[in-house]
């Protein structure tokens, strides 16, 4: 049977970097760390950016207020009287009113920022099993929102595939098993009124479930599970709902060519819980597998 698997995960708005690559990510997606000594270049980076902007934000609103005090107190303990303090305090409220909102504005957008800009799609990985020895080009709808490849994306990847897995790059000669890269995420996932509550502890029964009924092969299934299994167990309870095709087009679309006969799109997306919450059981459809199958999974945690 013809496969393609892709292992999807992401986080938060633009909701992170191979884990094995850099340390400020990992499967879940981006990381935000202090021990800089275990981060590479990159996760410093976005580590800098992630508490960088909460506390710039923090430090511009203090700022102003500090300097609004400051000048009040000047005014009161100065020798002018009580009419020329009245005027002058009411100078200063007029002009400290306009800094504070547009402080308390600059403090808002930095917050954002910092929380928007680590969210990165992680560890995305394809294989491809054609009926027959093939030549095949994958393409990422979005490239410019790629932060690591490999082999390395140019336009597209170009690859010889066997049935039993294998693959060639045409480009470089190289013989691998599977595609690799990771992006920055594009579409904000969220609770949504559908979805599963499951205990940690119940983790591996679901997947296997739900995995099976969404379409994935003995190993897909096993790779995913292995995979996630340690970070839905840590949780007492797990909001997860499985993404829809349109909802992970939107974030990175995927072209392949030939194009498959069967397409499995399969992106996980998690929240960890103290406590149940009450959602709507989503209604998952069975998936038929033939010809040409191409299969994505993943998993995204929602922040």
């Amino acid at each position: 049977m013809n496969i393609l698997s892709l292992q999807i995960q992401s986080i938060n708005p633009f909701e992170t970097l191979a884990s094995n690559d850099m340390n400020a990510v990992d499967s879940l997606g981006f990381k935000p760390s202090l021990d800089f000594q275990s981060l590479t270049p990159v996760g410093i980076v976005l580590s800098i950016i992630y508490y960088g902007g909460f506390l710039l934000a923090i430090i511009i609103v203090l700022i102003t207020l500090i300097m609004f005090f400051i000048e009040i107190s000047k005014v009161k303990k100065s020798m002018l009287n009580d009419s020329q303090k009245k005027e002058e305090l009411s100078k200063i409220y007029k002009l400290y009113k306009t800094r504070i909102i547009i402080s308390i504005i600059v403090a808002l957008i930095l917050s954002f920022v910092s929380i928007v800009s680590t969210a990165v799609a992680g560890k995305p990985i394809i294989y491809l099993y054609p009926e027959t020895d093939t030549e095949v080009t994958v393409s990422v709808g979005k490239p410019d929102k790629l932060t690591t490849s490999y082999p390395k994306y140019t336009t597209g990847w170009k690859v010889l595939a066997h049935p039993n897995g294998d693959l060639k790059d045409l480009d470089t000669n190289k013989n691998l098993y599977s595609l690799y890269y990771e992006c920055n995420n594009t579409y904000r996932f969220k609770i949504e009124k559908d979805g599963f509550v499951v205990k940690g502890k119940d983790v591996a029964d679901f997947l296997e479930e739900k995995l099976e009924i969404l379409g994935l092969n003995y190993k897909e299934k096993e790779e995913f599970i292995v995979y996630w299994l340690p970070k839905l167990e840590a949780n007492k309870y797990n909001y997860i709902r499985f993404a829809t095709s349109e909802e992970i087009d939107a974030n990175m679309p995927l072209e392949i060519s030939p194009k498959p006969d069967t397409t499995i799109r399969v992106l996980m997306t998690f929240k960890g819980l103290d406590k149940p919450i009450n959602v709507e059981e989503q209604q998952l459809e069975a998936v038929e597998r033939k010809g040409f199958v191409a299969v994505e999974w993943g998993g995204t945690e929602i922040k």
